[in-house]
């Protein structure tokens, strides 16, 4: 339901050019190039202008809440009734994203897509598809229908934002038990030993550790003849919310918005999108390397290089959060740096 047209890379000497005509030596500003490089193919349309800027307008923070019901069989510390309640923490503006979304001018939007329990609270986004998902390891987490309902609902959410003059959203996620999720979902999709993708998610022991690992080892076997393409994958294996981060990847990249991908659980809804739509690589800025085991052969096998490194495993988009000062640096050094023949600075490199 997607069509994802890859950047434009008419103008990508123009733009290195441009780059590398500031008045730094050559690549001195290190990541912050390619960063500027990347923003400036997706947001400069031909024929190239030196005198066009770069924006970032109107960014939206997009936390994604679901409950999995591999949670109930003993796979992380805290119950799913920490989802909830986490979710009414965000509303009330009480969490570590709520802080960083304030400092960083985001506008956090927080979305249900299928808590246990609904939330009541008014600035939560109603966009569930079930009551939790089924346990992985018994079950499909859902059927198809979801999925699709899951993009659709992405979909509109995106064109929402979008309509507003948003042109960068950062993803972020809440939901107990969704690092096995994610685990399973990595495994699927690169080929992976379960053992090389299942961390310790929030903390826990060695005991629920290794029936987190024996529990997504179950489910791969029981899915096995299903896994055979990135849909069937998030029916077989996803969350509710990594489901519509999906749907999300692929409806802001189809509008040639810029999308800041937050950590693990993040990063295998990237794995899907990018599975589904390739060109979709283009528009996603990879916000840092978290804790989680696992997280760094996921951004491997996208060829990317996260911002920070910061041990980082909170989830909620907090690393997606804390990246946007440097988002907007690239931006800005592009827009206002001079140049070698501006400044009237010798070029000796």
């Amino acid at each position: 339901m997607f069509a994802v047209d890859p950047v434009n890379h008419l103008n990508d000497e123009q733009i290195q050019h441009k780059i590398n005509q500031k008045t730094k030596p050559l690549g001195a500003l290190g990541s912050l190039e390619s960063l500027a490089k990347q923003i400036a193919q997706v947001q400069l349309t031909e024929p190239f202008n030196t005198r066009q800027k770069l924006a970032i307008n109107q960014p939206a923070m997009l936390v994604f809440a679901g409950d999995h019901g591999i949670a109930n069989h003993g796979v992380s510390i805290a119950p799913s009734a920490v989802t909830q309640q986490m979710v009414n923490n965000f509303a009330s503006g009480g969490a570590a994203i709520n802080v960083f979304c304030r400092q960083m001018g985001l506008n956090l939007e927080v979305i249900d897509c299928g808590m246990l329990t609904p939330s009541d609270h008014t600035k939560v986004t109603d966009h569930r598809l079930g009551a939790g998902t089924q346990a992985i390891h018994q079950k499909q987490a859902m059927d198809l229908l979801a999925v699709k309902d899951g993009f659709s609902f992405a979909n509109d959410l995106v064109q929402r934002h979008f309509d507003s003059g948003c042109n960068l959203i950062a993803l972020g996620e809440m939901g107990i038990g969704n690092t096995s999720s994610a685990a399973a979902i990595m495994a699927a999709m690169l080929k992976l030993d379960v053992k090389e993708c299942v961390g310790r998610g929030t903390g826990i022991d060695d005991e629920s550790f290794a029936l987190k690992r024996e529990l997504l080892t179950v489910a791969m076997n029981l899915h096995r003849d299903k896994i055979h393409d990135p849909v069937n994958v998030l029916a077989c294996l996803g969350g509710f919310e990594i489901v519509q981060m999906t749907g999300a990847i692929l409806a802001a990249s189809e509008k040639k918005m810029l999308v800041v991908i937050d950590g693990f659980i993040a990063t295998a809804a990237a794995l899907v999108a990018v599975a589904l739509h390739p060109s979709a690589r283009d528009y996603l800025i990879f916000a840092h390397q978290s804790d989680e085991q696992g997280h760094q052969k996921m951004l491997q096998a996208l060829d990317a290089k996260p911002l920070l490194s910061m041990g980082l495993r909170l989830g909620e988009g907090t690393g997606a959060a804390l990246s946007l000062p440097m988002i907007q640096a690239a931006v800005n050094f592009y827009n206002d740096m001079a140049s070698f023949d501006k400044a009237g600075v010798s070029n000796v490199v």
